[in-house]
């Protein structure tokens, strides 16, 4: 006789390895594919408030692991940008014509160019899948912009994504 209880926790303690193994899988290919310092995985736990829940790091200290974002940056109206399917490529955020509070987040944590990509659900928008190179500005090229959007949208396509804890 086996415990429903138990055999739910399982289920979902199995459901949450595969998105895990899923996300660090899909962000360390695509660092590698890139050859750039990090990629991130930033998940909205709420409306436009989120952090990074995932990471691939060329070195340690590249960590913003648990990162919250500049909240204060992130609005509506970027939300929308994104949600309508919005690709950022920055490539050097130094004389890039962004918003202050923007610039002085991502120099905060070492960033130096940066490509941002929606994860859509349809849900909306899930989360950002983000590149950056920390040493010196890079430019995007479009097969990066393409590799991204492909992380992206096989990250949105994923069963693991569309976990239901109550399930």
């Amino acid at each position: 006789m086996s415990d429903p209880g138990l055999n739910r926790l399982l289920n979902r303690l199995g459901k949450k390895l595969a998105e895990d193994n899923l996300v660090q899988n899909v962000t360390n290919r695509i660092r590698k594919q890139l050859n750039v310092d990090r990629v991130v995985l930033y998940y909205f736990y709420t409306q436009w408030e989120g952090r990074v829940t995932f990471e691939s790091l060329s070195s340690f200290e590249y960590s913003i692991f648990g990162e919250t974002g500049a909240d204060e940056c992130f609005n509506q109206e970027y939300a929308d940008l994104y949600l309508n399917g919005r690709v950022n490529a920055i490539a050097d955020i130094a004389t890039a014509p962004i918003a202050q509070c923007h610039q002085d987040f991502l120099e905060s944590i070492q960033v130096r160019a940066n490509l941002v990509v929606p994860i859509l659900t349809s849900k909306g928008l899930w989360g950002l899948l983000v590149a950056h190179h920390c040493q010196s500005p890079f430019n995007w090229s479009q097969e990066h912009i393409e590799i991204m959007k492909a992380g992206a949208k096989e990250l949105s396509a994923a069963q693991a994504i569309h976990f239901n804890p109550d399930s």
